[in-house]
């Protein structure tokens, strides 16, 4: 996302301690976010992923999936 040009300018018109104020802010801001992801998601744990590689039972359903799609939305599929 890009700052907007009004922000742009107000911040460009801040003086040295402002500017400063800021930067602390941000990076409070930013130490909090972290420590939100820190503790959603704590260094070192181990977390199970399951995937469908060799299950042909996830791999016939999806099929199936695709089939149904196909003929419930046969134009976005390229068939009429």
């Amino acid at each position: 996302m890009m700052l907007s040009e009004q922000l742009l300018s107000e911040l460009h018109k801040l003086n040295h301690a402002e500017k400063l104020r800021v930067v602390q802010l941000l990076v409070n801001e930013l130490a909090s976010d972290e420590a939100l992801l820190t503790e959603a998601f704590p260094t070192g744990a181990r977390y199970e992923v399951w995937s469908p590689y060799e299950s042909a039972s996830a791999a016939q359903q999806l099929l199936e999936l695709l089939e149904e799609d196909k003929q419930t939305h046969p134009s976005e599929h390229g068939t009429s």
